[in-house]
């Protein structure tokens, strides 16, 4: 379910829908969580609000890709206790 909220004027359900395909088609990857939809005269102003995207860190640890050190064996975990890290100033 998409929240809509429409202020400063009327609009027709239709109207409403225009703006959400819009939406949906002009960012596909992401989730239409709420519109925002403020009538100006002749205009409508758009805010669009998208679900959180789940963020799952990876880094680069010993020429490999990684998010987690789980599936490492136990040379590659050594490797990447060794390594030197290096801070930011």
């Amino acid at each position: 379910m998409i929240d809509v909220n429409v202020t400063g004027g009327k609009l027709q359900q239709n109207e409403i829908d225009y703006y959400i395909e819009c939406a949906q088609t002009k960012y596909p990857d992401k989730h239409l969580r709420g519109i925002d939809l403020e009538v100006d005269g002749d205009f409508v102003n758009a805010k669009y609000h998208f679900a959180d995207v789940p963020f799952q860190r990876i880094r680069r640890i010993t020429g490999y890709l990684v998010g987690t050190l789980d599936r490492f064996n136990n040379a590659k975990r050594a490797e990447e206790k060794a390594r030197v890290k290096h801070g930011l100033q």
